[in-house]
């Protein structure tokens, strides 16, 4: 199956994503890796992209389609992928569905981990780190055993900038903009499926499979029907 995976940051995707790869064997493509080795490969691509990174800027569509569908043309991808962190506009996603039927392929399936604002603010917020020793730790879920140190060393813990509730919003907004006309993209091509993402890590991960699966065969059911 050809997939992409669309969920704000705090979300989980990057555990499920491994779920999915896991179970239906397709290329797991994170456009966040995928710049970062094109820049150490000193292609012509990677330069570019590494130009905008390190000023934190976003890479341009322009270059972050080429550098995809580089990739997806790939032996590898032939058997399926997953797409992480791509597209992450309208003008992506069209350039990837007129790719792909140019190959005499198509996207079978975008998948949504939906979680509530308040689960994301809790989620993104209570990453607390290690001075010394970088370990991390969750004050919801992974708490240090004495408050404000390191279970490993004994060092300092504190939150960094990223982490912190302000910028946790600002970074939602930003992702939510964005990807709000992504989810009626992929709505209307009836191609989208939203899964409960407040749930435990193993109760999405079931969802998510099911829902695949459901999916897939109802596909392959139509598919027979029209012949």
């Amino acid at each position: 199956m050809n997939l992409i995976l669309l969920g704000a940051p705090g979300s989980g995707k990057g555990t499920q994503a491994d779920t999915i790869v896991k179970e239906f064997h397709g290329q797991h493509i994170a456009s966040g890796d995928l710049f970062r080795q094109e820049a150490a490969k000193g292609t012509e691509l990677g330069k570019i992209a590494k130009s905008y990174m390190d000023k934190g800027l976003l890479v341009p569509d322009e270059i972050t389609i080429k550098m995809i569908l580089k990739r997806l043309s790939a032996p590898d991808c032939r058997q399926g992928f997953l797409l992480d962190g791509f597209p992450r506009t309208i003008e992506q996603a069209v350039a990837l569905d007129k790719a792909l039927a140019q190959s005499g392929q198509d996207m079978d399936w975008a998948i949504y981990i939906k979680v509530s604002t308040e689960e994301l603010l809790k989620r993104l917020s209570g990453r607390w780190i290690c001075r010394n020793c970088q370990a991390p730790y969750h004050m919801v879920t992974a708490p240090p055993t004495k408050a404000g140190r390191c279970d490993k060393c004994g060092g300092e813990l504190y939150q960094r900038d990223d982490d912190k509730v302000e910028t946790a919003k600002k970074r939602l907004e930003v992702y939510f903009r964005q990807t709000a006309p992504l989810i009626e993209y992929y709505t209307k091509a009836k191609k989208l499926l939203e899964i409960n993402g407040d749930q435990n890590i193993s109760a999405v991960g079931q969802e998510m499979l099911s829902k695949l699966k459901q999916a897939q065969a109802q596909k392959k059911g139509k598919k027979q029907t029209a012949r």
